[in-house]
């Protein structure tokens, strides 16, 4: 008699025992209740559960990506930009993730669009174009404090593309023609500065030295005489001389 039941006691216990080996990659854990209570977490590899009073719940702990959409933002100088980011979190406390949230990846992905748009919203579009690595390094310590408490740690941030109406486009460049105007005039006005600053010191010189105004002006009468069509006529030079080249000239 104790034979028959031998054979239905250990398909039983096949049985039992099926459902209470469990076992869980290297990169999961699992979040046990038992009886409705948190019992304690498992994992990697095999361990035992009891069937029907406990249940469990499997946690990935791998990076996650967030495709942050595209976000409608008016940024501190009331320009509508939209900005769209990707986020990488990872779970460091299975059992907040699982009792102190609902749905921990949803709950993280809507806070990143809410952040997004609340760091963004405050800075100026000129800082939204050149500060990239600061408004990711904000949007990260943001994310990273509000989800601490859910066990989930992010680990970057990263703004992916900011796209501006083709009006405000034509705005930024007529902005950036001005500024590069205004340098070329900046420049321009040093230049004459410069030059101005080096003839007065030449003017000085030959003030104090009159020989080296002479010796200048013979040096110009000398670069002006490679003209065969022209008569130099210096301060030095009488109305008998003026004459006599204007005659030789013409006969030439």
């Amino acid at each position: 008699m104790i034979e028959d039941y031998i054979i239905p006691i250990l398909v039983i216990a096949v049985i039992i025992l099926s459902q209470a080996l469990k076992m869980v990659k290297e990169y999961e854990r699992v979040v046990i209740f038992r009886l409705g209570r948190l019992s304690g977490v498992k994992g990697p590899g095999l361990f035992l559960i009891i069937p029907i009073i406990d249940s469990v719940v499997k946690i990935d702990l791998r990076v996650v990506t967030i495709d942050v959409p595209k976000q409608a933002v008016i940024t501190k100088d009331n320009v509508t930009i939209a900005v769209d980011a990707v986020v990488y979190y990872k779970v460091i406390k299975p059992a907040a993730a699982v009792t102190e949230v609902e749905n921990y990846k949803f709950a993280t992905a809507m806070l990143s669009q809410t952040t997004l748009r609340d760091v963004i919203g405050q800075i100026e579009l000129d800082d939204v174009l050149s500060e990239r690595e600061t408004i990711n390094k904000d949007i990260q310590e943001l994310l990273d404090v509000s989800t601490d408490p859910w066990g989930i740690k992010v680990a970057a941030v990263t703004l992916r593309d900011v796209s501006i109406d083709e009006t405000m486009l034509r705005a930024i460049a007529k902005q950036a023609e001005a500024e590069r105007e205004k340098r070329a005039r900046i420049i321009l006005s040093e230049g004459e500065f410069l030059a101005a600053e080096k003839m007065k010191q030449a003017a000085q010189l030959y003030q104090d030295v009159p020989a080296a105004l002479k010796l200048r002006e013979l040096q110009t009468i000398a670069e002006v005489a490679r003209e065969k069509n022209l008569i130099v006529i210096s301060n030095s030079t009488n109305t008998a001389e003026i004459a006599a080249l204007s005659k030789a000239f013409e006969k030439k």
